[in-house]
């Protein structure tokens, strides 16, 4: 059983930066991969980025690859998402999710189902 705890969120003005952190603890050495997403209010659950522990393997999505990046500590069993250039669109909860399969998760790494563990949030919101 993992458990994920986001921290990190916060107000902020267009144009700041944030770093979200998700950190990890349980069984953290059996998580193939990390992602994270966001709700904004009204909004479905939108996909942000993706790592696999092993490789640092990573996708972020097209539309916040300009912005955001994510990364991993092993050691500390976190993962982080850098959000730069923040826009009031950037509002969201976002969520750190993860999972412990990987025999068909490549299909789904994009998507909500693709994960079995995900944490409570973390507010961001954007504004001037």
């Amino acid at each position: 059983q993992e458990h994920l705890k986001e921290s990190g969120g916060g107000s902020v003005e267009p144009g700041d930066s944030l770093k979200l952190s998700c950190a990890a603890s349980g069984r953290p050495v059996t998580i193939f991969a990390v992602a994270w997403f966001r709700q904004a209010p009204g909004k479905e659950r939108e996909f942000v980025a993706y790592i696999i522990r092993s490789d640092g393997d990573l996708y972020v999505s097209n539309s916040m690859k300009d912005r955001f990046s994510i990364s991993k500590d092993n050691a500390r069993n976190t993962y982080y998402l850098q959000m730069t250039s923040l826009k009031a669109d950037d509002t969201a909860i976002y969520y750190c999710a993860a999972t412990d399969s990987y025999g068909d998760w490549h299909a789904s790494a994009a998507k909500e189902e693709g994960y079995n563990y995900w944490g409570q949030g973390t507010q961001v919101t954007v504004s001037s």
